[in-house]
């Protein structure tokens, strides 16, 4: 769960509508007959194992390396959920850009709707606190334009989110599961994966700990103080570390100033209520990273968390183009096999047996 590489250039274009359409209704069979099987917390951790979710896109038919494939096949997973919640259990929101943002909103909406055993407030918590881990507190180049938010009607939860660098013309994908994540601020992802890594400030690494102690200590110092700090480290900064450079282009003490005060009016009790402060973002807890090293002496974690099929062909023609024909007899198999599973233990036994063998063909 911990290690290899996913390799994620940026792609640009659209998923042909005709390809889109076939992965809504071969994910709904995969997911159905996953559930089936399983239970819904079975379909969250494998989709929070990245390289199972990259086989799925492959299965799906859609492109294998590129950064489309996340956003496309939550899409499509979006859409054959939908309607049937309450049945399946599972409930998908988010998505890219804009729809990214309404996520709190649909968490809360279906709430409304269905009777779920956790305080739907929980699920919306979660999902801003991993977007804001790994916008702020993970701090690797690459900024946050897709998230999903995928939970069960027990409470258990995974995410999936994308960032973009288009300097360097690559994605990142971060995998959360809530049973994995013991910790939002210590080590809490399943994988982080890229195929490239550079200059990240880690402040979730285990050896960022000190750091975490002291930033919100730091953050109760009067805002005055802490703009002194950071210019007098920009004076300094040719005697301290390359990275220190790097870090330190594009923050204004000035502009700062004003996020020193939100956390100075509402002192956080951990680094985790400092992540949680409104108006406290990357460039915030980067000032206070750097402030920190210079007085307590406990510098961050620099260390890139980033680690690292074919069944019917890809969208872009490789390593062949998409087989509509397999591509439909594959759906038409599994939703028998689906139809069958229904029936009782034994006969659900036996479809599987027969699926088993088709994948060996």
């Amino acid at each position: 769960m911990r290690t290899g590489i996913a390799n994620l250039p940026l792609h640009s274009g659209k998923c042909p509508r005709w390809l889109f359409e076939k992965m809504v209704e071969l994910g709904r069979v995969l997911v159905e007959l996953l559930i089936i099987e399983a239970g819904p917390e079975e379909v969250l951790l494998r989709l929070s194992d990245p390289f199972w979710f990259q086989a799925l896109g492959c299965v799906l038919g859609f492109d294998w390396h590129s950064s489309g494939l996340t956003t496309t096949v939550c899409g499509a997973l979006k859409e054959a959920v939908r309607g049937r919640e309450r049945d399946l259990g599972l409930f998908v929101c988010g998505g890219k850009g804009a729809t990214a943002l309404k996520t709190p909103e649909e968490i809360l909406r279906l709430g409304d709707r269905h009777a779920l055993a956790v305080n739907p407030e929980a699920l919306v918590r979660a999902s801003r606190l991993t977007a804001k881990v790994d916008q702020a507190a993970l701090q690797d180049g690459y900024d946050l334009y897709h998230h999903t938010f995928i939970f069960s009607v027990h409470g258990a939860w995974t995410v999936i989110q994308q960032g973009m660098n288009p300097a360097a013309g690559r994605a990142r994908r971060y995998h959360w599961f809530s049973r994995a994540c013991r910790d939002f601020v210590v080590e809490p992802h399943t994988a982080v994966c890229c195929d490239a890594k550079g200059l990240t400030l880690n402040l979730v690494a285990r050896e960022s700990e000190a750091a975490r102690k002291s930033l919100p200590a730091l953050a109760q110092e009067k805002p005055d103080r802490l703009v002194a700090d950071l210019k007098r480290i920009q004076e300094r900064v040719l005697d301290l570390p390359d990275r220190h450079r790097l870090l330190l282009t594009d923050l204004n003490p000035a502009r700062l100033r004003t996020v020193f005060e939100k956390s100075y009016l509402r002192p956080p009790p951990d680094f985790l209520g400092l992540l949680e402060t409104p108006g406290v973002g990357a460039r915030g807890i980067r000032a206070l990273s750097l402030i920190a090293e210079l007085i307590y002496g406990t510098p961050a974690s620099y260390r890139d968390p980033a680690r690292f099929a074919f069944a019917h062909g890809g969208k872009d023609g490789i390593p062949f183009p998409v087989d509509r024909t397999t591509f439909e007899h594959s759906i038409r198999v599994l939703r028998r096999v689906v139809e069958r599973s229904r029936l009782g233990l034994s006969d659900k036994r036996a479809a599987l047996g027969r699926l088993a063998r088709f994948a060996e063909l």
